[in-house]
């Protein structure tokens, strides 16, 4: 079984995807630290270096490198399920789950964060708000087309791993 998690940053991808697959006794991967790890070098760098198409273009490479993979849980970046057919490829070569958080929090654990992401730098936090609310609500509309949908606020594993294993 492959496990596709999907959402927006802060959803909780990694932190829960870890924890699901340790839960499940399944790998566990990251497409972001796949590209970094392969490329040796970080998303915001390989994003101004090459641009946002390069990455997308290496990005589907890597989700569809993960085809031949079983038992494993995948944390794919925010983005990932919004460019190319790359939601629909999920849905077809396994499990995907759309993290569903509100603003509220998203923005909150943006505040608290230890690894805060380039992208939200230097902004006011009124500023911040109005990124977050209008990318995902771009966004939204790929996130929806995930085949489970799971509450993701104050995450439940248990429920999560029901989930998976009735999927």
């Amino acid at each position: 079984m492959r496990v596709y998690l999907t959402g927006y940053m802060y959803s909780g991808k990694t932190t829960v995807g870890h924890k699901l697959a340790t839960r499940l006794g399944y790998q566990w991967a990251d497409l972001d630290q796949m590209l970094e790890t392969t490329f040796h070098t970080t998303i915001p760098i390989f994003f101004k270096r090459y641009g946002e198409e390069a990455f997308r273009k290496i990005e589907q490479k890597l989700l569809h490198s993960t085809a031949d993979l079983d038992n494993i849980i995948i944390s794919t970046g925010g983005g990932t399920p919004c460019h190319f057919d790359n939601i629909e490829w999920m849905n077809q070569h396994g499990t995907s789950i759309y993290f569903d958080v509100t603003i509220e929090t998203l923005l909150r654990r943006a505040t608290q964060s230890k690894k805060p992401r380039p992208i939200l730098a230097g902004m006011t936090e009124e500023e911040r708000s109005l990124y977050v609310r209008q990318q995902l609500a771009q966004r939204l509309p790929f996130y929806q087309k995930a085949q489970i949908i799971f509450p993701a606020d104050q995450p439940d594993i248990d429920q999560l791993v029901q989930l998976v294993t009735s999927a």
